[in-house]
């Protein structure tokens, strides 16, 4: 994970965002690059015979609180002793984020899923940015201190393309984590076992040990969110959206859960 991407933003998740890429440029010797994108399309306004303009006086405004913002980071990561660079874009959000995304192995998004209430809150991006993108989001939880890269990772594996597609891409990641488990929920496997998945990680040189949780009744999700406090994870490896990202957003999920409610960084992959 040498090329990590962080997502730029005035809001109050963006300390725990650029704490946990600044661990993670640390742990990987890696480049930072840090992305300030202008949604120009909300500074759009339309006349009465169907053209359209931007508001000068807000835009305006916009570009300086970007160019303080810019400015702020910039003295505080030159003090940070890492390769670091910035860059700027107009556009959809989402759109800017997944295309600069193409050469990133790790995106470091807020993880949330709730809709901002006010103008300081996190952007619930982390969803959409994980199930387009090719290369891995890491999603923080909005108050996190620190992103403690060699600690204990669990990886929640069902079997599926999104599961294996994850552990390969948490793989430099897990090389340095002081304990790898792979966790499996009881009756949650599609026929692809934790011990093929053990072994390939084995081929990298990383050890693991399994762990099949029983669910007692409780959902998937809350199973995964038992298993990690149990075992102390201090983040979890897992696929994005197995099923629909229509059908968990009409009906829950696991990946909606957790993204609404665990408490330590995820890495995601679809």
């Amino acid at each position: 994970m040498k090329s990590v991407l962080l997502h730029i933003n005035r809001d109050s998740g963006q300390e725990s965002r650029l704490q946990a890429a600044l661990d993670l440029v640390r742990a990987q010797e890696g480049h930072l690059t840090c992305l300030q994108v202008t949604p120009i399309q909300q500074y759009v306004a339309m006349d009465p015979f169907g053209g359209s303009f931007v508001l000068p006086a807000n835009l305006q405004e916009l570009r300086a609180e970007e160019a303080e913002e810019r400015a702020t980071f910039e003295e505080r990561l030159t003090k940070e002793g890492i390769s670091w660079d910035w860059q700027h874009y107009n556009g959809d959000l989402v759109q800017t984020m997944l295309s600069v995304s193409r050469l990133a192995d790790v995106t470091v998004l807020t993880r949330t899923m709730a809709a901002p209430k006010d103008p300081g809150s996190p952007l619930p991006i982390a969803a959409d940015v994980a199930v387009h993108a090719r290369g891995a989001v890491l999603a923080v939880p909005p108050k996190l201190s620190s992103f403690d890269c060699c600690g204990r990772a669990i990886i929640a594996w069902n079997g599926s393309y999104e599961a294996a597609h994850a552990l390969r891409s948490a793989v430099t990641l897990l090389s340095q984590a002081q304990e790898v488990n792979i966790l499996t929920v009881e009756e949650d496997d599609s026929g692809f076992p934790a011990t093929d998945a053990s072994a390939y990680l084995s081929r990298h040189g990383i050890a693991s040990e399994l762990h099949e949780w029983a669910r007692a009744g409780r959902t998937v999700e809350e199973t995964i969110v038992k298993a990690i406090e149990e075992l102390g994870g201090s983040y979890l490896v897992m696929g994005a959206y197995g099923r629909s990202r229509l059908r968990e957003t009409l009906f829950g999920g696991v990946t909606k859960y957790l993204m609404a409610e665990c408490k330590v960084p995820l890495l995601l992959a679809h």
